[in-house]
């Protein structure tokens, strides 16, 4: 059975979180496991607390699964402080994982900060350099890369200046830009552009978190990185088209369309 991993945050609302990236393994039929480095109170209004769990016993909850289970991929998304960073990477690098997907989850779909400000040095020092790919969005790339970020050359840029971490491949996000939502993946070879539909639902909640699980999973499956990119763009296409309104607020993808 293949098997992926989600290092991330719990969504109490079920739209992001380790609770999106568990609906997207299973529609595409890989193992879920979890571990949980924050719980939040959210619903489609917003977030509205956070507790983050003690950095040891994150990194307990990893040792947990990899020395039973095991995992063919594994994904991370919310990290929430500078210490949880630290612990994960300190594992992650302890049994050489491969197939790591980072989300460089920074804040929420309505601003609220999900990953402290100190944080960000140690995201980019311990955790990128291990990954396979890093998939940060707009904001979260002009972050990581010191630049802004408006037209799609920008957005190129920036990938090679985020690839200069460590990190053997990115995918810059273009679905904040009001233009289109093609995003660039780059290897350190070849810029691929990767063309998006722009859709008129605005229940986009969690699209981030279940495009990086997707990815994992495809990575799970022994699938190629712009295959499995290519197949996770594809999913969260389908499940934004899909999405209905639950909530007063911004809800959550269709996970259960097709991939």
């Amino acid at each position: 059975m293949v098997r992926a991993l989600t290092i991330a945050g719990s969504d109490s609302g079920g739209g992001a979180g380790i609770q999106a990236d568990l609906k997207t393994f299973c529609a595409f039929k890989v193992y879920g496991m979890s571990v949980i480095t924050a719980v939040t109170a959210q619903n489609t209004m917003g977030v509205h607390g956070i507790f983050d769990l003690p950095a040891d016993f994150v990194a307990k909850q990893l040792r947990c699964v990899l020395e039973d289970i095991g995992v063919d991929a594994v994904k991370t998304g919310m990290l929430a402080n500078a210490e949880i960073v630290c612990a994960v990477a300190a594992e992650l690098r302890r049994y050489q994982l491969r197939n790591l997907v980072v989300d460089p989850v920074m804040m929420a779909k309505r601003g609220e900060p999900l990953l402290q400000r100190e944080a960000r040095q140690a995201l980019m020092e311990e955790l990128l350099p291990l990954a396979e790919v890093v998939t940060p969005n707009i904001p979260e790339a002009e972050v990581l890369a010191e630049m802004r970020i408006q037209t799609l050359e920008d957005m190129k840029r920036a990938a090679e200046r985020i690839l200069a971490c460590g990190a053997r491949a990115v995918v810059v996000k273009g679905g904040h830009r009001t233009a289109d939502a093609t995003d660039v993946l780059f290897d350190g070879h070849t810029m691929l552009e990767l063309q998006g539909q722009r859709l008129a639902n605005p229940h986009t909640h969690g699209s981030g978190c279940t495009f990086s699980a997707a990815i994992a999973a495809g990575l799970a499956k022994g699938q190629p990185l712009a295959e499995a990119v290519r197949g996770a763009k594809a999913f969260v296409t389908k499940a934004i088209a899909h999405a209905q309104q639950l909530g007063k607020g911004i809800a959550g993808l269709n996970h259960l369309v097709e991939p």
